[in-house]
């Protein structure tokens, strides 16, 4: 599927703002210049900087033109975790093994229906392993119309959290951990008796009012721990 043009211009700025290479306060090309260098329209250019602004990223100052926004400050940070840069980090081996994969409708669930904002839903459950050994399972789903470019990724060589951190900037997430049992599906694909102590997280992303992805991860409880880090500023991680 092919990324429209006024999606690359702002997927572009999205990556120099929150990759540092523009900085708050710095100001963003004139849209003459845009136009000339993405070789676009007058409404291309505006519908990218429209949704900048939307996502927080940008402000449009009348007579002045368009400048990086200045990040909000947040009293926590809680940071989304790439589970396979953390296990290779510790000298261990790791693999993602997808169960299943489906392009869908949002079923009639008010979460699904917010994800998809209209479009559908790709949905991939899988399985982490940590030398060759389950570490958690995994039930994903990413909002189609927020990432068109993920519904045909190849994901043979990265798992969808990781590909979502290095394609999609973020500019919010929720998380929600919680102690359950291992039951259904999740005991028979982690290979543990039903009832078996598992640790929860549940995350949802945000870019700008668009929601990203929707992620639900059951891991062994006495394989995973979970470390936050608190500041006063927030920095969102690319993604």
């Amino acid at each position: 599927m092919k990324t429209p043009l006024h999606e690359r211009i702002r997927s572009d700025f999205e990556r120099r703002i929150l990759g540092g290479e523009l900085a708050p306060g710095d100001r963003l090309p004139i849209e003459q210049d845009l136009m000339q260098e993405y070789g676009c329209s007058r409404m291309t250019v505006n519908k990218a900087l429209s949704a900048l602004v939307g996502a927080g990223l940008i402000e449009r100052r009348k007579k002045a033109g368009t400048f990086v926004m200045r990040p909000k400050v947040h009293s926590m940070v809680l940071d989304v975790p790439d589970i396979a840069a953390q296990v290779r980090e510790r000298g261990q081996d790791y693999a993602f093994r997808p169960i299943r994969r489906r392009h869908r409708p949002a079923g009639n669930d008010e979460e699904e229906i917010l994800l998809a904002g209209g479009g559908a839903l790709v949905q991939i459950d899988g399985l982490h392993l940590v030398d060759g050994a389950p570490l958690a399972v995994e039930f994903r789903r990413v909002s189609a119309s927020a990432v068109p470019d993920f519904v045909d990724a190849e994901l043979d060589d990265v798992p969808p959290g990781t590909w979502l951190l290095q394609h999609v900037p973020w500019t919010e997430a929720e998380t929600r951990i919680s102690a359950v049992a291992a039951l259904g599906e999740a005991a028979d694909w982690l290979g543990v008796a039903v009832g078996t102590p598992c640790l929860c997280v549940e995350r949802r992303t945000w870019r700008g009012p668009e929601r990203i992805t929707s992620v639900r991860q059951i891991f062994l409880g006495d394989a995973y721990d979970l470390v936050a880090r608190f500041g006063p500023t927030s920095q969102p991680s690319p993604s």
